[in-house]
């Protein structure tokens, strides 16, 4: 089963509090989300694999480390998974950037994919799926087949709030994905939004209704 890790880092928490009051500008929503992304991304990429390499320094020469091995890709789930793009991008600016548009149907209100554009070497890279929420689940297991579909293997999730709900399904259908959260709150209510949550992520960020 995956890992469901909460990263606790204070500032995190600080922005995160800040993220979640209803008076918010959608400027500084803005603002925070990508801050808030760029300070998970540092936790996240925790784990790359480093290799040695030979430099010469101005005094001598020495071996020192690199990152190694597999390349990244940032998947934004659209709309919201927009807002932290930048963020992970401000820390490897080389990172490819893939995209998966889904809406949800209003009558069964299930998750409908409408958009996949992803690098064509997918196969190859250490992917990081990011969107602020993780309600349902439902938006994150099909973003993740999709993946699959086309060959990726090495998959992490990265959100900014989570529902138990979420988490539960997401690990169940793709038990070899980790989850990153920077809060687990505490239930879904009737209409599948995070409970304290922060309301609508698509909505905050863009200003609209």
């Amino acid at each position: 089963m995956g890992k469901c890790q909460v990263i606790s880092h204070p500032l995190i928490q600080h922005k995160l509090s800040i993220l979640r009051r209803q008076d918010t500008s959608t400027k500084n929503f803005r603002e925070l989300v990508n801050e808030i992304a760029m300070l998970m991304g540092y936790e996240v990429s925790r784990d790359l694999p480093l290799e040695d390499v030979h430099i010469q320094t101005p005094v001598a020469e020495t071996v020192q480390k690199q990152l190694a091995g597999k390349k990244l890709a940032i998947v934004p789930i659209l709309r919201a998974g927009i807002g932290m793009v930048d963020g992970f991008l401000s820390l490897v600016p080389a990172a490819k950037v893939g995209h998966i548009g889904m809406y949800r149907d209003e009558e069964t209100l299930e998750p409908v994919e409408y958009l996949v554009k992803l690098p064509e070497d997918i196969n190859q890279r250490q992917i990081f799926v990011v969107d602020p929420m993780l309600a349902t689940g439902g938006s994150a297991i099909l973003a993740v087949d999709s993946l699959k579909k086309r060959g990726a293997t090495n998959i992490k999730f990265v959100c900014l709030v989570a529902a138990p709900e979420g988490v539960e399904k997401l690990q169940e259908a793709h038990p070899d994905v980790d989850i990153f959260t920077a809060a687990l709150d505490e239930k879904l209510n009737d209409q599948g939004y995070i409970v304290p949550g922060l309301g609508d992520a698509g909505d905050r960020l863009f200003g609209t209704k």
